[in-house]
């Protein structure tokens, strides 16, 4: 054996005792605390401050003294590695809510983290560190979509903050990786919290104060945020503005009192970039860096993500505790979460003892995870209308028709925050249109998307003399996206009028409408015309696009039967929403919502029918206790089809305020044609209790009703299927949580 070799055996363990946060056989916590007493405070400061974008606040940098690495903490996991290079793209965030799919989520969380984490240890091998070079993600975007025309809809998983929390579990647990020990790519839910618009329509969101009450604020803002907590994420962003009139980067009630001891969160939170910049720039709040940097530290937020800058906030945190406005103590703890999360990423082991450390680029863009990626995408598709069973079409046809700007516009079908765009694996709905028919007549009508060049006869010339129109309408991140909010839920610019020239100029030609977009749009009027005969909701299904489309209108193999269901509340007209600096959720979402809206959340046809024939549960519980529901479906077509069983709840004796409806269990299911099953829901005490507002959380003694079936109910837009109604009876009281 070689001497040099031979040493290194010898001198192996008087290294891993000479720094026992690389001991392996000790718990975290003492390693931890090994590592945090030999910093200085002067590199705990630098460590807290550089979690931002740009070369100066971009990585936190390594401590040659105690052999550690420089840390890249800015990397975007929201559907697939953004912005990093080639990775696989998966359907935009609001279309993976649509597919009402726990296990969806999950594996595009899982192929994402897979690439996110092969990229990182090559990036490590070769010395790289910096923007999206990490492990350590800015995802999921768990904000309620309480307003259709926000620009960051499409990240979000819609309205309802069951099926966001729910679907907001899958993710954090797909994403971070069941090992006992290492985590694959560590998760960070944001944005905390009552972020939802604006964000620059009609005011800044830098400089927004989100006023609400607690009530809503503990019924629909944070419940999917403990959801988070609970499925173990290791990070937490707080959002940009104001809560009541606190920053939210600087809102002890939330990140300490809420977050920590409510919750016993044990990660770290991050702030939005330039977040804590704006306590000063924009809201005021505090006027100089050694007052902000107390405010935040002190409230509980453990890294700063900066623009840019070479003097970030948190540089003044020395100063800050010269000045006795913040201790030492309270740093030394805040950056503990850092070097936690660092540590069961693998950082500080030897790489052969994490499984993680094996994998590479190789499955970037591989077969398995492109079938994810297109499989998602079908099952985000929602049919809104198909008249007379139009689709799917079965066969091949001699000429159609393909207009609209979203037709060939590979760009504009990703979304924000998707991976880079990649030629060789990408399809547009042209792609997959083309094989419908021998010859394809395709006009754009306009270039842009908000069409404000438009051509008509490009139009005309295309819908004439063909078997089936498909118009391919919607809005894209040139329209909807992060600092882009919509101003109107028309159909932008002349949009309207060419849909209006294809209904001129079609004859008696069957039109089927796609649609790419976030927030609704106003088509009531496109809805009623008995000439479009078929419309989806395509959201946006970036790389798979034109495929996934070809196989379900096609209805040809698996996942081809449409099952996707909406995450939100359609409306019917503009008049039926409030303004989006109101904060109340009085009239909002479908728990609220008032009037008949177009489309309901949770509404979504099929190529088959469903009926809902039995239902089982325990007439009385105790209170605290779950409630289990058996219930019987049946798939009463001739085509084998996916369903979303969705339980509602309504409480009928409570004196305090509640939403009139909730989404308490849901669960996608495959029935074969004419069969029958039955599943088995579970219904946890925490989605029957109340919100007191002297005793926070509890669940009453009372009579509850279930709905149970496709659908929500009582609405005027419904699928073809029946609703099941079941009463029990919760006796006792049992506090659950909250301000006790």
């Amino acid at each position: 054996m070689r001497i040099d070799v031979l040493l290194l055996l010898l001198f192996l363990p008087l290294f891993k005792s000479d720094y026992p946060f690389r001991n392996t056989s000790l718990s975290w916590d003492v390693r931890v605390n090994d590592l945090v007493k030999r910093l200085t405070l002067e590199e705990i400061m630098v460590q807290m401050s550089k979690g931002g974008s740009g070369p100066n606040a971009s990585p936190a940098p390594g401590i040659p003294r105690l052999n550690i690495g420089p840390k890249s903490w800015n990397t975007e996991c929201l559907r697939g590695d953004g912005n990093s290079g080639p990775a696989t793209s998966f359907p935009q965030a609001l279309g993976l809510a649509a597919t009402f799919s726990r296990h969806v989520v999950s594996k595009v969380a899982q192929a994402t983290s897979m690439e996110v984490r092969g990229k990182y240890n090559e990036y490590v091998k070769s010395g790289q560190y910096g923007d999206h070079k990490g492990i350590s993600c800015f995802s999921p975007v768990i904000n309620i979509m309480r307003h259709p025309l926000w620009g960051r809809n499409q990240e979000t998983y819609g309205e309802d903050p069951f099926l966001t929390g729910s679907l907001a579990q899958s993710f954090v647990t797909g994403l971070q990786g069941e090992n006992p020990r290492y985590v694959r790519a560590n998760a960070g839910c944001k944005h905390f919290d009552v972020y939802g618009g604006p964000e620059n329509v009609p005011v800044s969101r830098f400089s927004f104060d989100a006023v609400v009450s607690e009530r809503d604020w503990r019924l629909t803002f944070l419940p999917a945020f403990k959801k988070c907590v609970e499925a173990g994420t290791y990070s937490i962003m707080c959002s940009f503005n104001k809560i009541n009139g606190v920053p939210a980067c600087g809102n002890k009630r939330l990140l300490t009192d809420i977050l920590r001891k409510e919750w016993g969160f044990k990660g770290y939170v991050v702030s939005d970039q330039a977040a804590i910049e704006n306590v000063i720039d924009y809201f005021h709040y505090r006027n100089n860096s050694i007052d902000t940097v107390a405010l935040c530290v002190n409230a509980g937020c453990n890294l700063e993500l900066s623009t840019n800058l070479k003097k970030p906030i948190y540089f003044s945190m020395i100063d800050a505790i010269k000045a006795g406005k913040l201790k030492k103590s309270v740093i030394l703890e805040n950056v503990k979460p850092l070097f936690y999360t660092r540590m069961r990423l693998g950082e500080f082991d030897p790489p052969n003892m994490n499984p993680y450390s094996y994998i590479d680029t190789t499955l970037i863009q591989s077969d398995y995870h492109r079938r994810i990626a297109l499989t998602a995408a079908m099952k985000s598709f929602v049919l809104l209308k198909n008249l007379n069973g139009f689709l799917p079409l079965k066969r091949k046809l001699n000429s159609i028709a393909v207009v609209g700007p979203m037709a060939n516009n590979t760009e504009q079908l990703f979304g924000n925050y998707s991976p880079d765009i990649d030629p060789r694996f990408s399809t547009t709905p042209l792609d997959g249109l083309r094989q419908f028919a021998t010859n394809t007549k395709y006009g754009a009508g306009c270039q842009d998307n908000k069409c404000t060049n438009y051509k008509a006869d490009d139009i005309k010339t295309a819908v004439t003399a063909t078997d089936v129109i498909f118009v391919c309408l919607g809005t894209g991140q040139e329209l909807e996206s992060e600092d882009n909010d919509r101003r109107t839920m028309d159909l932008p610019a002349n949009q309207t009028q060419l849909i209006k020239d294809v209904i001129q100029y079609s004859g008696n030609i069957p039109i089927v409408l796609l649609l790419f977009n976030a927030g609704p749009l106003n088509i009531t009027w496109i809805h009623e015309d008995s000439k479009i005969l078929s419309i989806m909701e395509c959201f946006f299904p970036a790389q798979s696009t034109g495929e996934a489309i070809q196989r379900v209108l096609s209805g040809s193999g698996m996942h081809s039967n449409p099952a996707g269901r909406l995450p939100f509340t359609w409306p019917k007209y503009a008049n039926q929403f409030l303004p989006i600096t109101n904060y109340t959720m009085e009239g909002r979402t479908y728990r609220y919502f008032k009037g008949n809206p177009l489309y309901p959340f949770g509404y979504g046809l099929s190529y088959t029918t469903f009926r809902y024939r039995n239902a089982w549960l325990t007439p009385t519980i105790p209170a605290g206790f779950k409630q289990e529901v058996r219930v019987e479906v049946q798939n009463t077509g001739n085509t084998d089809g996916e369903e979303v069983i969705q339980i509602y709840l309504q409480w009928l004796d409570t004196k305090v305020k509640m939403p009139k409806l909730q989404l308490v269990a849901f669960e996608r299911v495959f029935i074969k044609a004419n069969d029958t099953l039955n599943f088995l829901l579970s219904i946890q005490s925490i989605e029957m209790a109340v919100w007191d507002d002297h005793h926070g959380f509890l669940v009453e003694p009372g009579r509850i009703r279930l709905y149970i079936g496709g659908q929500q109910p009582n609405q005027q837009t419904k699928v073809n299927s029946n609703i099941l109604i079941r009463d029990f009876k919760i006796e006792g009281k049992s506090f659950l949580e909250g301000d006790k």
